[in-house]
């Protein structure tokens, strides 16, 4: 295992694509939520409007409110796992793997467990970036591991988004095929298809769709205090969201080692 992790940092330690996009989620994510917890978005606009974004990031809030913008800047890393792995494919060295000793499945699982470290990495980091946040606008650690268990959601989201790219990867095979289709199916195809479900069944069961499993495990949370203070129709349990969403992650992990052993290299 060890030894496959090596030779995917040996790929990509100086691949300037691999560290332009962690770059960009590295950067982009604690700018964009510092701007917005010293009021950037306002209600009534202006110096002299409500910040009504600045509780979010105190204890416990900040973990849901992370979570939710780093399930926007996830696909910053769910893309670099597609480029990653096409670029086997474009540049043949998938063929010198199997030319050097390796099976199949130990080039597939060489990108598993690459998408599984870089799923711990960003939780990391996001647990990093809301104990500082919530430190900052709390004033204190006092109530900081209430509602952690979002923390553990957006690693299920983040996994469930890396392990999607993956498949489409070993799937089409084809870099700007596959970034075309995963942007296309997470911010079109799956809400048309989410709204058409929800309209024609008692509970919305739209929203155990593959991406749309783990979006439900972090709700926007201003939307979340909306929906708690109006009345609610039929839902689905948070644990319920969660079993799916690991049942997809499954289901990618198996489909593609199926796509891979099937076809022709």
């Amino acid at each position: 295992m060890m030894n496959l992790l090596a030779i995917e940092w040996l790929k990509i330690k100086r691949y300037r694509t691999f560290w332009v996009l962690i770059g960009l989620f590295i950067i982009l994510l604690p700018l964009w939520n510092y701007e917005i917890s010293n009021g950037s978005i306002r209600m009534g606009g202006g110096k002299n409007g409500i910040n009504f974004l600045s509780t979010a990031y105190s204890f416990p809030q900040v973990w849901g409110n992370l979570g939710w913008w780093g399930s926007i800047f996830i696909l910053f890393i769910s893309i670099l796992v597609i480029i990653i792995t096409t670029n086997e494919y474009g540049f043949r060295t998938n063929r010198q793997n199997i030319i050097d000793g390796w099976q199949r499945q130990q080039f597939y699982h060489a990108k598993v467990l690459l998408g599984i470290i870089l799923a711990v990495v960003v939780t990391i980091y996001l647990f990093i970036l809301g104990a500082i946040f919530g430190r900052l606008n709390s004033g204190s650690f006092i109530g900081m591991f209430n509602e952690f268990r979002q923390v553990a959601y957006f690693f299920l989201l983040s996994l469930d988004y890396i392990g999607f790219a993956l498949f489409l990867s070993i799937w089409i095979k084809k870099s700007g095929l596959a970034i075309g289709l995963f942007l296309l199916y997470s911010m079109i195809i799956e809400n048309m298809l989410r709204g058409i479900i929800n309209h024609y069944t008692d509970k919305p069961y739209g929203n155990l769709l593959p991406l749309q499993a783990s979006d439900e495990l972090l709700p926007f949370p201003l939307m979340q205090m909306a929906k708690s203070m109006l009345a609610q129709g039929p839902t689905i349990a948070m644990h319920t969201y969660a079993l799916v969403a690991v049942g997809w992650c499954l289901v990618y992990y198996f489909a593609g080692r199926a796509i891979l052993l099937r076809n022709d290299w």
